[in-house]
């Protein structure tokens, strides 16, 4: 169901929207620039800035407002998160002291030395993300993951399998973030472009009350695919969705429609 499509753009993906799109930048380049405060830092952002000798961390700052954002709900529960990509250990800090002490950490990371990071409640796992048996018999006996983030080898021949083996493991209404998505044309940014194609995908039926689609394969997982600067975050619905309904509610209609 998630393996890589075989299609990454779909034609009306490209020309003719593809070029209005670009074109579109040259009138975003000359909006006026609106001064305004800056937004009081998160939690994670006030960490980071407090960081500044021990177990290092390495992040964009644009991170730290979409972390919150989707991570914010977890903070204080028994949550399981996993980080790929330990490097140097700062991060399983952080994270640790944003969800508090009942959270369970897993940092992965191909560098056998990463292992000096375990300790209670984080657990570290040394693999290689784009061995796909690695996945499947490291997620075999866990139980699903609330959150995810990968900020691991930051190629697409990773980051495509980690997500298709890691995102079923996702418990309902989990959140799956990936980072350092860079560059225009990405692959990573591609293949998920794709996705999101596909969760419009299918043929709209009339039905005596409004509107009915059957769900593709990705609309019956993925609540919704969100792109950021160099991110990308996905979240997985709190159960399948076989079909998308829209009603017509109300006795008075203009004729205009039929």
């Amino acid at each position: 169901m998630f393996r890589m499509l075989k299609n990454a753009v779909r034609p009306h993906l490209q020309s003719p929207w593809l070029h209005k799109a670009h074109a579109y930048l040259h009138r975003l380049a000359a909006l006026p620039d609106h001064p305004s405060e800056s937004p009081e830092a998160t939690d994670l952002e006030q960490f980071f800035n407090a960081r500044t000798e021990g177990p290092g961390i390495w992040k964009w700052r644009h991170y730290f407002d979409t972390y919150d954002r989707y991570l914010r709900p977890f903070r204080g529960q028994a949550v399981h998160f996993m980080e790929i990509g330990v490097y140097s250990g700062g991060s399983l800090d952080m994270w640790q002291s944003y969800f508090g002490d009942a959270c369970q950490i897993l940092g992965v990371d191909i560098e056998a030395a990463c292992r000096q990071y375990e300790r209670p409640g984080i657990s570290i796992l040394i693999g290689d993300q784009s061995d796909r048996q690695f996945w499947r018999e490291a997620l075999k006996d866990r139980p699903p993951f609330h959150a995810v983030l990968d900020d691991g080898g930051h190629q697409p021949h990773q980051q495509v399998p980690t997500f298709e083996e890691v995102f079923p493991h996702l418990a309902p209404g989990g959140i799956y973030i990936c980072e350092d998505v860079h560059h225009s044309g990405n692959g990573f940014f591609t293949y998920m472009s794709a996705l999101a194609d596909q969760l419009n995908a299918g043929r709209i039926s009339r039905t005596p009350s409004g509107s009915a689609l059957p769900t593709s394969p990705a609309a019956k997982w993925i609540r919704a695919i969100h792109f950021y600067p160099f991110m990308v975050v996905v979240e997985r619905n709190q159960r399948p969705v076989d079909r998308l309904v829209s009603e017509k509610h109300g006795t008075q209609w203009q004729p205009f429609l039929k």
